[in-house]
C-alpha cells in the first residue's frame, strides 16, 4: 500500500496518510490483495493503524478477517468493506483471500458525488453485502477502475485523472445505494434521527444527556428515543454512549494521553467517572483496553461474522 506511516508516540500505533504511487495521478490507488501482500510486511498490516483516507475492499475469493474501530468482520466472496478516514483498522491474515483494494482521498471526488455517496457519514456501515443482482455491476465497476488505473500514459494526465474520478464515482455511488445492503435503517421521513445523529457527533464530548439534545433540537426526549430506536435499534441514550465509547477507544488506541486527559477531552468530571463508565460499557478498564489493542488482542464482543 502506497501510504506513509507515522508512529503515534512510543506506542507504535501507525497513523497512515496517503501517498500516490510514483507515476500515477495523486489521490487514488487500485491494487490487488496479492500486490498488497507482496508490498507490505506482515507487522505493518496486522498492527492497529488509524487511516487518513478511504479504503474500499472487495473479496473475490477466500475469506478475510478485518477489524474496523475494534469490531471484527469476516469478509467472504462478494463482501465489500469501507474504512473511512479517522477509523482504526487492523488487517487479518491476507494469505487466505484475494480481491481488490481501492484507496482514495476524500477530496479526489467532486462535492456532489461526496454528498451523494455519503462520504462524510461516520455512521456508515463498514460492511456491505450486495444482493445477487447488484454483484455484476459492482464487479464491472471495480474492474473498469482497475484497468484505467493501470493504463497510465495512454491518455493525457488530466483526462486520465478525470476518467478515474468518474469511474470511482460510479463505484461509490452504487455501494452507497445498494438494494439489500447492510445499510443502517432510514432516519425516518422527518429526518429527526439524522438531526439527532449530527448533534451527537458535534456535542458528544460535552454532554451525554438525552434531555440536552432534546432542548437543542426542539424535540421531547421521548421523540428522540423513538427516532433513534427506529433508525438504529437502540435508544437515544445508548446511541450517545456508544459514540463516546468509540471515541474513547480511538483515543486509547491511537494516543499516549493518560486516562485523565482522555476523561477531560470527553467531558467526564473525573478520571474515576470515565473509568467506571468505560468499564461498565466494555467490561475492561481503559488501561486494560489500551494494552489489549496494542498487543493486537482486541477483537472483542460484537464482532461481525
Amino acid at each position: 500500500m502506497m501510504a506513509k506511516n507515522r508512529q503515534a508516540g512510543t506506542a507504535g500505533i501507525a497513523e497512515v496518510s496517503f501517498a500516490a504511487p510514483a507515476g500515477t495521478p495523486p489521490g487514488i490507488e487500485v491494487l490487488s490483495l496479492a500486490e498488497l501482500r507482496a508490498r507490505a510486511g506482515p507487522d505493518r498490516l496486522t498492527a492497529p493503524q488509524r487511516v487518513g483516507f478511504h479504503h474500499l475492499l472487495t473479496v473475490a475469493s477466500g475469506t478475510l478477517r478485518h477489524t474496523v474501530d475494534f469490531t471484527a468482520h469476516t469478509l467472504r466472496r462478494g463482501s465489500w468493506l469501507w474504512v473511512r478516514p479517522g477509523q482504526v483498522q487492523q488487517w487479518g491474515d491476507l494469505t487466505g483471500a484475494d480481491g481488490a483494494l481501492v484507496l482514495f482521498q476524500q477530496d479526489f471526488l467532486d462535492g456532489a458525488t461526496a454528498v451523494g455517496a455519503r462520504l462524510d457519514d461516520v455512521h456508515g456501515p463498514a460492511v456491505r453485502t450486495p444482493a445477487t443482482a447488484d454483484v455484476p455491476a459492482l464487479d464491472l465497476a471495480v474492474a473498469h477502475l482497475d484497468q484505467e488505473f493501470r493504463s497510465f500514459g495512454h491518455l493525457p494526465l488530466a483526462v486520465h485523472t478525470a476518467t478515474l474520478r468518474h469511474l470511482l464515482a460510479v463505484l461509490v455511488l452504487r455501494l452507497s445505494h445498494l438494494d439489500g445492503a447492510d445499510d443502517a435503517p432510514s432516519p425516518g421521513p422527518d429526518g429527526t434521527h439524522l438531526r439527532f445523529r449530527n448533534a451527537v457527533e458535534e456535542h458528544f464530548a460535552r454532554t451525554r444527556r438525552v434531555a440536552d439534545y432534546a432542548d437543542l433540537l426542539g424535540y421531547s426526549p421521548r421523540t428522540l428515543s423513538r427516532a433513534a430506536l427506529a433508525a438504529t435499534g437502540t435508544g437515544a441514550k445508548e446511541f450517545i454512549d456508544r459514540r463516546v465509547v468509540l471515541e474513547a477507544k480511538r483515543l486509547l488506541a491511537h494516543s499516549d494521553d493518560p486516562a485523565s486527559r482522555i476523561a477531560d477531552r470527553l467531558g467526564f468530571p473525573s478520571p474515576t467517572h470515565f473509568s467506571k463508565f468505560f468499564h461498565h460499557r466494555t467490561g475492561q478498564t481503559p488501561s486494560d483496553f489500551r494494552v489489549a489493542v496494542r498487543s493486537g488482542a482486541t477483537r472483542g464482543p460484537g464482532s461481525h461474522r
